[in-house]
């Protein structure tokens, strides 16, 4: 009987050696300097508007207000705002400040805010507004106003 044992034992040599080489193989892989711990500081984001008035008259001004909501929470986050009107003539300001620049970007002090959109034609109005972040990601906002006049 024991040397029926042995040479079961013997038999099974062979695959306790690779069990050993291959366990040995894994954790030197996973412990590798190499791996680092990867931090996610790239939160995707929602735009949500309010409704806006349909139409609107030269000099009428329209309020926007716009919430950007975070999927996460990181403290460097940016965020951006820029656009661009192709239709109709008017002028797009935060609060206060001057008037905004097509095409230009502008830093959003606050992810809850309001602009102000002032007509300056008497025929329907467009135009897009890009709210982005500093990770590269971007939402696109049109807004269409039929003149009232």
């Amino acid at each position: 009987m024991t040397a029926i044992f042995n040479k079961f034992r013997t038999g099974l040599l062979p695959f306790y050696v690779f069990l050993t080489i291959f366990t040995a193989l894994v954790t030197l892989v996973s412990c590798s300097k190499d791996d680092q711990l990867e931090i996610q500081n790239d939160f995707p984001f929602e735009v949500n508007v309010m409704p806006v008035p349909k139409d609107i008259g030269i000099g009428q001004t329209a309020e926007i207000r716009i919430t950007i909501q975070r999927r996460g929470n990181y403290e460097g986050t940016q965020y951006y705002l820029r656009y661009f009107q192709f239709d109709g003539q008017g002028t797009l300001r935060y609060f206060n400040d001057p008037p905004y620049l097509p095409n230009d970007l502008y830093q959003l002090p606050q992810e809850q805010f309001r602009l102000y959109y002032t007509s300056a034609s008497a025929v329907s109005q467009s135009f897009d507004v890009w709210i982005s972040d500093n990770f590269g990601n971007e939402k696109q906002l049109t807004f269409d106003f039929n003149s009232s006049d």
